[in-house]
């Protein structure tokens, strides 16, 4: 099982909210650091809100878009 950690962007949808996961990645000839967004579409069972921290587990395909379900609310 793959954990990500990210924060609710947009919860308007009905069962499904919209995660922006962050990361960090060194720039492999300048050793800059990067920041990396991106979005998953996640199955929210949970009803979390916007702005809610949140870890997401990579599961099986719900729909076409939704891959991934929020195993935990870290923080509100």
């Amino acid at each position: 099982m793959k954990k990500l950690t990210g924060t609710i962007v947009s919860d308007k949808m009905n069962k499904t909210a919209v995660v922006e996961v962050i990361r960090l990645r060194v720039h492999p000839l300048y050793k800059k650091r990067i920041k990396i967004k991106k979005k998953y579409h996640v199955d929210n069972s949970v009803k979390a809100k916007t702005g809610d921290k949140v870890v997401i587990v990579e599961t099986r395909p719900i729909s076409k878009t939704k891959k991934h379900k929020i195993l935990e609310v870290i923080e509100k």
